[in-house]
């Protein structure tokens, strides 16, 4: 069985630069299938500011073919040990929506999914570099919405430049995370997120963009303080 990952580490510009411009493949890290280097940045802050992209901020979501081979990477590469010293969480695939190629091999859907159960949700997206402006006046209120929902433990997004965009999100419910895209949420204008997924499919932002939804298995480490950011 296919097991994914999310990390977050602090690390230096170096490392960072590094992995950005050769991610790991498992060419160089045996077990590995795919993994998305990425920059932080935080949900809602000012298109023109530090907030927008942590250059120190490295985040990674991957596919393995065993937790024994993300153990390894952990251990025993230098990337793999950057990323040990932050945070990760382990996840079994639950549903597919959308088509980015690095994952097309996935199932719509697989296995049985709680309503009430936690739920950890990555999009991924390739930019089409001319609808950035529109991308931003579109998204920049989801992302307002998904950072200061009541059903969210943790929410940030991130970019590889020049094309590759994501947003991770953890949610005390799959009923939650499903209430928020579908604009049912108690919240202000909680219509936020559905009006931009129509305005994408009035006209795309992206060439490849895809939402991928996890059960999570376990949690390691801590981020700025902060552990069991999965509820239990």
């Amino acid at each position: 069985m296919t097991v994914f990952t999310f990390h977050l580490a602090k690390t230096t510009l170096g490392t960072a630069a590094s992995a950005l411009y050769r991610p790991p493949t498992g060419l160089d890290v045996a077990g590995l299938r795919h993994a998305e280097c990425m920059t932080r940045m935080t949900l809602g802050a000012p298109i023109l500011s530090a907030a927008r992209m942590q250059l120190r901020q490295l985040s990674m979501f991957a596919a393995w073919e065993s937790h024994d081979a993300i153990d390894a990477f952990l251990d025993r590469t230098s990337l793999g040990r950057a990323f040990a010293a932050g945070w990760h969480v382990r996840m079994e695939f639950q549903r597919r929506w959308g088509h980015v190629s690095e994952f097309d091999e996935l199932a719509d859907s697989f296995g049985e999914q709680d309503a009430a159960g936690p739920v950890v949700a990555v999009t991924l997206a390739r930019m089409r570099l001319t609808q950035v402006p529109r991308f931003i006046r579109w998204g920049k209120p989801v992302e307002e919405l998904v950072r200061d929902h009541p059903g969210a433990t943790f929410a940030m997004a991130a970019m590889r430049l020049p094309r590759t965009v994501s947003t991770f999100s953890v949610w005390t419910s799959q009923r939650e995370m499903l209430d928020m895209v579908r604009g049912h949420s108690d919240v202000p204008r909680p219509e936020r997120h559905a009006a931009a997924m129509a305005e994408r499919q009035r006209k795309d932002f992206h060439f490849e963009f895809t939402t991928l939804r996890f059960r999570p298995i376990a949690e390691y480490g801590s981020w700025e303080g902060r552990t069991r950011i999965v509820p239990s």
